[in-house]
């Protein structure tokens, strides 16, 4: 019987154990999607209690919680930070097999070296020795990044974000670099019209337009992205829940849509597609033109609980994979940007695991010999980032794609403990590609060429396809 979480966690055979500690382990992390606080890490902030930085906003441990019975109180409600922590402490002993499990025990680990598992009895220990720890400067944002070995970080931002604290980031000679990415949802929030009016008009103050028609819309948005691209950024991202093809045959139809958005009148659900479309495509281009990656996440039903989202708001972990069907529409869109040249460097993340094969199938439509690798399959993302789901991307983009051209982990989190979801992701790498060597399915004699695979996974190609 091995012990728990110890130096060869996850890694069955002894060539897993050679890739791992020998090429994955050290390797920087790049982390090129997550949702950290800028402000944080220009501030180089100091968290007062491990509550605040292990549980504030953290929604997989909110659903876990709720699920175990633990009041609302007691998650995002007024209980102290202790009673938070405890009330977590009393969970994680029902969360085995739960990624989460493995993720508290290898963050306490990594960040604190504190061995003990969490349960109710260890709780008051560990509660106090991670506050103290937290008071040392190396516990700082900064440090924390430090101590994991990050090398860069993008961050995800609206397009009417200042950036200032990016600006800030840069000017202190942090040696991190933190980019900002350009993240338009709100821009085709048009779902309510209302909250779309607002965002109009303050797109309006921070460009400095008075911003009456279409035209002046997109030339407001093309202005902020130039900005971004000023500021460093490299990347864009898109949280939708499926792909959109509602054309548009004539061009004065937008403008007849965006005069009933600013009149603060809803839209027919055939208006909604046909401005998501149309500014899905519109956002394309701008990318193409400077040569950025494009992101796309898909598929998740938000804020499900209307009682938590009336109390607390988006991001309460009230979100599941959706059931949407957009194969069609995902390859009318690439296809008319691909037509047209025009189709940047692109990742593709789905939530659902049943559109596994489909979105694996689809990106190699669309390579076009200009680059290892242009059209990438995202890793398992949210619902899907445990073993399992990251075991069933690799094998499925192994067998319809080039795995080695993978550009590997990111965290996708708000929180500066999350770090070790890629030393998750290594292991699980190694040990897959460890067991294909010694089943004899990958031949031995390659070792040079299966050890450089692993690096280049695990790093290398991150750098080499975002540019950094």
């Amino acid at each position: 019987m091995k012990n728990f979480m110890d130096a060869d966690f996850l890694l069955q055979t002894e060539t897993a154990k050679m890739l791992y500690h020998e090429h994955a382990e050290k390797l920087p992390i790049i982390d090129y999607h997550c949702h950290l606080n800028p402000q944080m890490i220009a501030d180089d902030y100091h968290f007062s209690t491990i509550t605040e930085l292990w549980l504030g906003g953290d929604h997989y441990k909110w659903r876990a919680m709720r699920a175990n019975g633990v009041p609302e109180h007691f998650i995002t409600g007024a209980a102290t930070d202790w009673e938070k922590f405890q009330k977590w402490a009393e969970t994680v002993p029902y969360t085995l097999r739960n990624p989460l499990y493995h993720w508290t025990h290898l963050e306490l680990r990594t960040a604190f070296g504190i061995t003990k598992l969490l349960n109710p009895d260890t709780a008051r220990e560990i509660y106090d020795e991670c506050n103290e720890k937290l008071q040392l400067p190396e516990f700082s944002a900064r440090g924390l990044m430090r101590r994991y070995g990050v090398e860069v970080v993008c961050t995800t931002d609206d397009p009417i974000d200042s950036l200032e604290h990016h600006k800030r980031i840069c000017e202190s000679g942090f040696e991190i670099k933190v980019l900002p990415t350009w993240r338009p949802d709100k821009a085709m929030g048009v779902e309510h019209s209302v909250q779309f009016r607002e965002y109009i008009k303050r797109l309006g103050e921070v460009t400095g337009r008075n911003i009456e028609t279409f035209n002046e819309y997109l030339e407001a948005l093309q202005d902020r992205h130039d900005f971004f691209a000023s500021m460093g950024c490299k990347l864009s991202d898109h949280g939708i829940e499926e792909f959109y093809d509602q054309r548009v045959t004539d061009p004065k139809e937008m403008d007849v849509i965006f005069e009933k958005l600013k009149l603060g009148n809803d839209l027919k659900a055939v208006e909604i597609r046909q401005f998501k479309s149309f500014m899905l495509f519109f956002f394309a281009m701008l990318d193409d033109q400077k040569g950025w990656t494009q992101q796309f996440h898909y598929g998740p039903i938000r804020n499900t609980n209307t009682r938590l989202f009336d109390s607390y708001g988006a991001d309460a972990g009230c979100d599941s994979i959706g059931e949407v069907q957009t194969a069609k529409e995902m390859a009318h869109f690439f296809d008319r940007l691909d037509h047209n040249a025009q189709l940047t460097k692109t990742i593709v993340y789905n939530l659902n695991p049943a559109a596994n094969a489909m979105v694996a199938t689809m990106i190699g439509n669309f390579q076009d010999g200009s680059m290892p690798g242009k059209m990438q399959w995202g890793s398992g993302w949210w619902f899907l980032d445990q073993k399992g789901g990251i075991e069933a991307q690799l094998n499925t983009l192994s067998e319809q794609g080039l795995l080695s051209r993978f550009v590997g982990m990111l965290t996708d989190s708000r929180s500066f403990l999350s770090y070790p979801r890629h030393e998750y992701f290594r292991r699980i790498l190694c040990n897959l590609i460890g067991r294909d060597v010694e089943n004899g399915e990958l031949p031995a004699e390659e070792m040079p060429r299966i050890c450089q695979m692993v690096e280049d996974i695990c790093y290398y190609n991150a750098k080499r396809y975002f540019e950094f």
